[in-house]
């Protein structure tokens, strides 16, 4: 997959403050806002929401 400027690599962290951290692409184009996805946090066993980290 080509790295551009449309669809960067995003690091997400915990809102939880877990030291657990995910990496994962975002189009830009179609979501110009931080995303805030809920996925699973290993560090406290349950889901949690992610946030962008800047």
């Amino acid at each position: 997959m080509a790295r551009n400027k449309i669809r960067p690599a995003v690091k997400l962290r915990p809102t939880a403050g877990a030291g657990f951290a995910d990496v994962t692409r975002e189009n830009r184009r179609n979501d110009p806002d931080r995303m805030v996805p809920r996925t699973y946090d290993p560090a406290v066993g349950r889901h949690a929401d992610f946030g962008e980290e800047p």
